[in-house]
């Protein structure tokens, strides 16, 4: 890690790792807000470069002419707040990716789908500053350079091991004057209360090759959907986890219910013939409740489903 940092709380510099449909995103609308913002691109570096950066947004859409795109980590500056936006099934490039950004107040923070992603990087980087971020969005990549923000946009912001409480602070007031509505809620109730959306829908729409509406329009998949996210919810009790209700559930229908017609990011990997979040998403928690006393047996099927699938597509 580098060592010239003095610890600020105005000001601070963001990392993208992961310039897609979140980094995009949430990037686009930091840097759109006036804050210092780093990306990195991947496939898309020279066209961002030539043409910028365009946001296509149902809240209003904006373009970046100019940002500060790079191709490798090496290229660029230490990070006060370096957001992971990469697939998990990407992680093992983070102990490559990550040290270039990193000094000693850097706080990361993994906006990624799953449990147990924390822990295993934190094994990693025993030093640094670690935090979930879940994000409530439907977005995507659609072409070089250019996100598609179709609803929502709100994401909270689960402490892990940051020892700064000023920068959790700014970080969500920075969130906030770019316009995302964001907020601070406990570690494990922010990770389990994603969880209840992304097991149920992100399997179902590859298992069923159908959109979020469609899975509840029809009766019977939309009970299913309900009894796998009680399956989640009952796992997060039984674990101990506060302020995850059955009530839940229903909210995160309704909320479904209102969406714009969505393919998950599973759903997406699975037509592209990417690799599926499966570890994360699944396995993890699956093995994390199983071990507790509290199997989940309509995931644990839908689980089997999915690296059925996989194996299959790729």
């Amino acid at each position: 890690m580098r060592q010239n940092y003095k610890n600020r709380q105005e000001g601070m510099k963001y990392g993208i790792i992961g310039t897609g449909a979140i980094g995009g995103y949430y990037g686009g609308k930091l840097a759109q807000a006036g804050r210092e913002v780093h990306f990195l691109f991947h496939s898309d570096y020279d066209f961002v470069c030539e043409h910028g950066l365009q946001v296509d947004s149902c809240d209003g859409s904006f373009h970046l002419p100019a940002v500060h795109a790079y191709r490798e980590t090496t290229a660029m500056p230490p990070c006060d707040v370096i957001l992971v936006c990469l697939k998990s099934t990407n992680n093992a490039l983070l102990p490559s990716l990550l040290p270039p950004l990193l000094h000693p107040g850097s706080l990361v923070v993994l906006i990624q789908n799953g449990i147990g992603i924390e822990p295993d990087l934190q094994q990693l980087f025993p030093d640094v500053q670690l935090a979930a971020g879940l994000a409530f969005i439907c977005s995507a990549k659609t072409e070089p350079g250019r996100v598609s923000h179709q609803c929502y946009g709100h994401i909270n912001f689960g402490n892990y091991s940051c020892r700064s409480t000023a920068v959790l602070q700014q970080l969500i007031a920075d969130f906030q004057a770019a316009g995302i509505q964001a907020g601070l809620v406990e570690y494990h109730e922010a990770r389990w209360k994603k969880a209840v959306w992304n097991m149920p829908f992100n399997g179902m729409t590859v298992a069923l090759h159908a959109q979020t509406d469609q899975l509840l329009r029809h009766p019977s998949t939309r009970r299913l959907i309900r009894e796998q996210m009680l399956e989640v919810i009952g796992a997060a009790q039984h674990l101990g986890i506060k302020g995850i209700e059955v009530s839940f559930a229903d909210e995160m229908i309704a909320m479904t219910d209102r969406m714009t017609p969505y393919s998950p990011s599973m759903r997406l990997d699975y037509d592209f013939h990417r690799p599926m979040e499966i570890d994360y998403l699944y396995t993890r928690p699956l093995s994390i409740a199983r071990d507790a006393g509290f199997p989940m047996p309509r995931l644990e099927m839908l689980e089997a489903e999915l690296r059925y699938l996989g194996d299959k597509n790729l």
